[in-house]
């Protein structure tokens, strides 16, 4: 039985209903909403979650980038969550569970623990990196969606990137304008990448807020 970390609607969302990407203007909001996920969330059976639109399954959600250059996945048959296969995105992401309450690396920081491990259970990375978080995914438009938040970071590693199962998940780092080429021409991108894409120049570029 799997217990993944969710946060309840309301305590997220106290004012609006964001839909779509919302980007932190300043650090004051990643940190009051960062404050609110760990006051409010709680681990439950996945399950359970699944069927509960009042609750919030909380999902880091990291883009891995080098100057103009972003990792773009596609997810095989082999790769695990079924509503993903084949589909492209550009990010590297998965459910909080409670081992990473006990993983020491981020100052024991269970956001940033979850997302570290994710990161590092895909992908082979050679060189530190650290991650940045610049924003929140919230679709409410499908079923879905509607009981998943993303936590969008950003981390660019000091050297080169490998995928370590080729079999379950392909990938190759490409460039902005070939990512948005693709986009255009209505290639079969996960939802959560769709929304990014537009807004990652700002992303890549401008220093944004780290999470301590």
């Amino acid at each position: 039985m799997e217990f993944v970390f969710v946060a309840p609607r309301e305590a997220l969302f106290p004012t609006f209903y964001p839909q779509g990407l919302h980007a932190f203007p300043g650090e004051g909001e990643a940190q009051e909403f960062l404050a609110r996920l760990r006051t409010h969330g709680f681990f439950v059976e996945r399950a359970r979650a699944e069927r509960t639109p009042s609750w919030k399954q909380v999902i880091p959600y990291c883009v891995v980038s080098n100057g103009d250059e972003v990792l773009l996945t596609r997810r095989r048959a082999k790769g695990g969550e079924a509503r993903l296969h084949d589909k492209l995105s550009i990010g590297i992401g998965g459910h909080i569970n409670p081992v990473d309450h006990d993983d020491g690396a981020d100052g024991g920081d269970l956001l940033l623990a979850a997302a570290r491990r994710e990161i590092e259970e895909e992908l082979d990375v050679r060189g530190a990196f650290e991650l940045r978080l610049v924003g929140f995914l919230n679709d409410d438009s499908n079923a879905v969606g509607a009981v998943h938040v993303g936590l969008v970071f950003v981390a660019n590693p000091s050297g080169p990137v490998h995928i370590r199962e080729e079999d379950v998940l392909e990938g190759h780092m490409v460039a902005l304008e070939e990512l948005r080429a693709k986009h255009g021409r209505g290639e079969n991108f996960e939802t959560w990448s769709s929304l990014l894409i537009a807004h990652l120049d700002r992303f890549l570029h401008v220093e944004q807020h780290a999470t301590t």
